[in-house]
This record gives C-alpha cells, structure tokens and sequence, in this order.
C-alpha cells in the first residue's frame, strides 16, 4: 500500500489551496492530503521586492509544518510586489519544507507589471487584496482569480500562477530525495 502524503500548506487561501490541488493532481500524485493551516508569514501584509516575500513563503512552510503534525510536507506561497526602473510587478514565491530536511526548497513564478493606479497606493501603504477589490469593484479578489486574472482577462489566476510554483517545488522535491 503507497503512503498517503500529507502535506501542512501555510494558508487558508482558496485560490493557494486550489494551486496546491492543481499541482499535485497535474504530477499524478494519488495519496495525498492537504492540511490548510493558518501560518503566518511573518513578513509585512504587503511584502515588497523578492527577499521579504520569499521569506514569507519560507516562514509558511516551515510553520504550517509545524501546526500540522502528521505532514510530510510544508509547503507556503506568498505574493508580493517588487520596483523595477519600469514601474510596480507582481512576484510570488512558493517555499517546500520537508520534515526530513533542513533547507526549503524554493521557486519563483511570473510577474506582471501593475497599473500605476494600483501601484501608486501599493507604495503609499496599501495591500494589494483591498486595493485590488476597490479597483475591480468586487470582494475577495485574493480568493478567486487576483490582480493576475483581472490584469490578464482571466487568462492566467492565481491559482494558476501558484500551481507552477508548487510543480517547480515537487521537481526539485522529487529529484532531491533520488539523491
């Protein structure tokens, strides 16, 4: 009989949870259940530039592994935004933490750059999930499609850009553990 992984994932996001579904169902991964957790990122609500969201993915890995004792697997997804000389971009950042393991293993996904409309009240201290419901006139983008669908015409959500992320992250899981 094949063991069920479980796997702690560090959020209660439907859209992250969705990302995490995707992947494994995507890589023929049969016994496996995944745990939301409500683990904190410890990094600000609104992460800027590429090393405090990656911090943030790490942070949910390691302690939705910690909340959820009979995982195998952490793994935590940030989003954040980072400044470029051409304007405001989207990065997201997916962390993997294997109970066995020290070091996480780390993947970075797409970006999109934003409309200055947005980015201008990213940089006066705004989070992009109110921001981004104000802009759409809509509630709880962050849970469905976010700023990636509404800035793509819902040709790419983010459930798809953090399904990549967590594919790159059980890659390279995978090769590790052939080692």
């Amino acid at each position: 009989m094949t063991e069920t992984i479980v796997v702690a994932a560090g959020t209660q996001n439907k859209a992250k949870i969705a990302a995490i579904e995707k992947a494994f169902c995507s890589l023929s991964y049969e016994f496996y259940r995944i745990e939301p957790s409500e683990a904190s990122s410890q990094v600000s609500e609104q992460p800027f530039g590429d090393e405090e969201t990656m911090t943030g993915a790490v942070n949910r890995a390691s302690n939705a592994l910690l909340l959820t004792s009979d995982a195998r697997l952490g793994i935590g997804l940030e989003g954040g935004v980072v400044e470029t000389s051409h304007g405001l971009f989207l990065c997201n950042w997916g962390a993997l933490k294997d109970k066995d393991t020290d070091e996480p293993i780390l993947a970075g996904g797409a970006r999109i750059r934003l409309p200055n409309e947005v980015a201008d009240q990213l940089r006066l201290g705004g989070e992009l999930g109110p921001v981004m419901d104000r802009f759409s006139q809509r509630k709880e983008i962050r849970q469905q499609e976010g700023a990636v669908g509404i800035f793509t015409g819902g040709r790419m959500t983010r459930a798809d850009m953090f399904s990549h992320i967590v594919t790159l992250l059980l890659g390279q899981w995978e090769m590790n553990k052939q080692k």
